[in-house]
């Protein structure tokens, strides 16, 4: 069984995966860039290793370093948390290469899901619902592109194969848009993922973002642990989560669940990991993406499960088989993220020195962070420094104690994004549930 793992991120993720591992009995080794030499990650590992400079480049997906890191501290294994190396299959592959277990999908299914044209071929093989209109374009020239954009019918999304974060997409609702935001969507996309790759699809309009929980493990057996609502977002970026959601009916619920446990089925997954869809205002859905690692928003369906969703990735990839069944919420929950970010500036990032933090507390509060009074939060990564969950026995209770909550929640020194959650939370439309992925855009808060 695992004796030592190595933590191959920062900030909340890694605290958190450290947490979990240690109440498993598991020694931990936490890495670092220069940057985050007092975040919290380094002081409660059992080890720590400096990786690198600030930029993330050399540092967090500076694979040799890390190897080198899990080698000298002779850890048995990499979790790699969400984000930076956790669905790139080199990586998974190098690990393996060196005799470390990497906690999370095999490489096969990263490349599968990883990129979104063979994802999606993939599930329309499986017999799952696709949005339609699907075209790769890779390499296609801008006549190509008007052709088969006029072909579909707009509006349209485009969008870069290996996306994810937001990043590399843009929608067209006319053709006088299409080619500026044809190149703008290849340029971003070759910036933040070193590809220019593209697609394009129809564009379901105000749609919900509905995320399926699933586990797998190496003898077949698959298992979905019910939904998230990921609808409330800013520019494709998440900003508040819920579980269930109010939006789906419990017909609908067992539909769409029974369909993703079909798509990890057809593909033998194995691990924790999420298929996502979206879901128009008829209640028709289709498979968006997977994502092959463990979710920012994973807290609240370890909340209304009481699973943990991290011992889980640990001990599926050492061979121990699932004994959860497919589950259907009774509880609530909701997540707040907490960025560092000036909302009254269009969002402007608030990196800096934080002077004093309370943190909430109370029956069915739950705060995932890294931050103390004294921190010093740098420019160089995401901007989310905390998760404010709450949970209840009804949606109304769950949203009365998130409010209270942000008004305990006191981070000063930087901008953060609670002003703007606490509007939000008491926002009318949201508080009825009638909401989309549109909805901040739509909304003056």
């Amino acid at each position: 069984m695992l004796k030592k793992l190595l933590i191959a991120n920062r900030g909340e993720i890694a605290l958190r995966v450290i947490r979990t591992a240690k109440e498993m009995g598991i020694k931990t080794v936490a890495i670092y860039s220069t940057a985050d030499k007092y975040s919290l990650h380094v002081y409660f590992a059992d080890e720590a290793v400096c990786i690198g400079p600030p930029d993330p480049d050399k540092s967090y997906l500076n694979i040799p370093n890390i190897i080198s890191a899990a080698e000298i501290t002779n850890a048995d294994a990499i979790h790699p948390g969400y984000g930076f190396l956790s669905e790139n299959a080199y990586f998974s592959s190098m690990c393996n290469k060196h005799g470390i277990k990497f906690i999370g999908a095999n490489p096969n299914h990263m490349i599968q899901m990883g990129n979104k044209i063979t994802a999606k071929k993939t599930m329309v093989k499986a017999g799952i619902n696709c949005i339609p209109g699907f075209k790769c374009l890779v390499g296609s020239s801008y006549k190509e592109v008007e052709k088969i954009s006029e072909k579909i019918g707009f509006p349209i999304i485009i969008k870069s194969v290996f996306g994810g974060g937001g990043k590399g997409i843009r929608s067209v609702f006319e053709k006088k848009f299409l080619k500026n935001s044809w190149e703008e969507a290849r340029k971003e996309s070759l910036s933040c993922f070193g590809k220019q790759d593209i697609y394009i699809e129809k564009l379901i309009l105000n749609p919900r973002h509905i995320e399926i929980q699933i586990m797998g493990d190496s003898y077949g057996n698959i298992c979905h642990l019910s939904e998230r609502d990921c609808s409330i977002q800013r520019k494709n970026q998440k900003i508040l989560e819920e579980s269930p959601s109010p939006f789906l009916t419990s017909y609908l619920r067992k539909k769409i669940c029974k369909q993703a446990k079909k798509a990890a089925e057809f593909i033998h997954y194995e691990g924790v990991g999420t298929i996502e869809f979206l879901v128009d205002k008829n209640k028709n859905f289709y498979f968006m993406e997977m994502n092959p690692r463990i979710q920012v928003e994973h807290p609240i369906t370890e909340e209304i499960t009481g699973i943990d969703l991290i011992q889980q990735q640990i001990s599926i990839a050492y061979g121990e088989k699932i004994t959860k069944k497919n589950f259907y919420p009774k509880m609530y929950s909701i997540e707040c993220r907490i960025n560092a970010e000036e909302s009254n500036k269009n969002f402007l990032s608030s990196p800096g020195k934080i002077t004093q933090v309370h943190i909430p507390g109370g029956k069915g509060v739950r705060v995932d962070t890294h931050i103390y009074s004294g921190y010093n939060v740098p420019h160089y990564y995401d901007s989310m420094i905390a998760k404010l969950i709450t949970t209840e026995i009804s949606r109304e209770k769950a949203i009365c104690k998130m409010s209270r909550s942000l008004e305990e929640f006191v981070i000063e020194g930087i901008h953060t994004t609670i002003p703007f959650q606490k509007k939000l939370i008491k926002n009318n439309d949201f508080q009825k549930g009638d909401y989309n992925t549109n909805f901040i855009k739509n909304n003056i808060f």
